[in-house]
């Protein structure tokens, strides 16, 4: 039986828990295609995945975000492919890898105008930024979004879809403004109300997009115009929130909450396919990647584990 090389984990822990292994090739079930794995993202979940703060299956190969070739299957063979799978890492093996088995029906064409490792550090981002933006929040061209968190990697690419989607950013976030918000907010020391609310002449915003929770919760909230949106798809420090709900109620304000782990592969697939038309011209614009060998995974972890870097980390093969 042919074997790969692949990233694996037999117990929860740091990036010093993964190793190097030779394990076989998976056989393909019917509907499925094997991936030859030219790049692959390492992300913050993966990571966490690692460490045991998800649960996830042991042992296990982790990599939700892949770009690579079609090279077996009933379908797709030889195409150029980019994906985020669903349940990679968690309860089916993930990209960080030579192949990975992919159900046909989670296939999207790479963007040709992207690298192979462009295209790998496209994924998880972009994915859950979309999926916010336009599916939860739906977003409206000549509204105003507010996006927390602004200089995160979901934060960027929301940055990105809400300009070519025709609308204007206000970003909010505690380091250096990243992404080209239309307008930036130092959430350390400026007040967040007072500054939408300033550059809203008063109005408040279309739509929140909450990639901080916590602390930023409520302010971000109490943001929103009349009738306004804010979508939640995280909380940092606490996972408990607090607001006044007749303010809520009066305002008529929505609160959506997203899960992307609860997302299937066809729909992610079907995002990517809507994002890749957005990178084909050139309105979306990849992440710069530092790009290392499968060999050296544990250094590239370890880089994403401290939160530092400035660049999307990718394996190579």
């Amino acid at each position: 039986m042919p074997s790969m090389r692949a990233l694996r984990f037999e117990a929860y822990g740091p990036p010093s828990a993964l190793s190097l292994q030779d394990i076989p090739v998976p056989s393909l079930n019917p509907g499925e295609v094997l991936v030859k794995v030219h790049a692959t993202a390492v992300n913050p979940s993966d990571v966490k995945i690692v460490s045991g703060l998800f649960s996830a299956s042991l042992p296990s190969t982790p990599g939700r975000d892949f770009a690579g070739t079609v090279i077996a299957g009933d379908t797709w063979i030889g195409k150029e492919v980019w994906g985020s799978g669903a349940g990679f890492g968690f309860h089916r093996a993930g990209a960080h890898a030579e192949y990975v088995i992919v159900p046909a029906d989670w296939l999207s064409a790479k963007p040709t105008a992207l690298s192979m490792e462009q295209a790998a550090s496209i994924g998880s981002a972009f994915v859950a930024a979309w999926f916010a933006l336009m599916t939860a929040g739906a977003l409206q061209g000549g509204e105003t979004v507010l996006i927390t968190g602004a200089s995160g990697a979901v934060g960027q690419a929301a940055t990105q879809i809400a300009h070519w989607k025709g609308a204007k950013v206000v970003g909010a976030d505690i380091i250096t403004s990243q992404g080209w918000p239309d307008y930036f907010i130092d959430a350390k020391r400026q007040d967040l109300v007072t500054e939408v609310q300033s550059w809203t002449h008063g109005k408040g915003v279309d739509l929140a997009l909450d990639a901080v929770g916590g602390s930023m919760f409520e302010p971000t909230l109490r943001s929103l115009r009349l009738g306004g949106r804010q979508v939640a798809i995280t909380s940092v420090g606490t996972t408990r929130v607090e607001f006044d709900l007749a303010d809520f109620y009066h305002k008529q304000l929505h609160l959506v909450g997203v899960d992307t782990a609860k997302m299937s592969g066809v729909e992610i697939a079907a995002i990517l396919d809507q994002l890749r038309d957005g990178f084909e011209t050139g309105q979306l614009r990849a992440p710069p990647v530092r790009t290392w060998m499968l060999e050296q995974a544990r250094e590239a972890y370890t880089v994403v584990a401290t939160g530092s870097a400035s660049a999307k980390q990718v394996l190579v093969l």
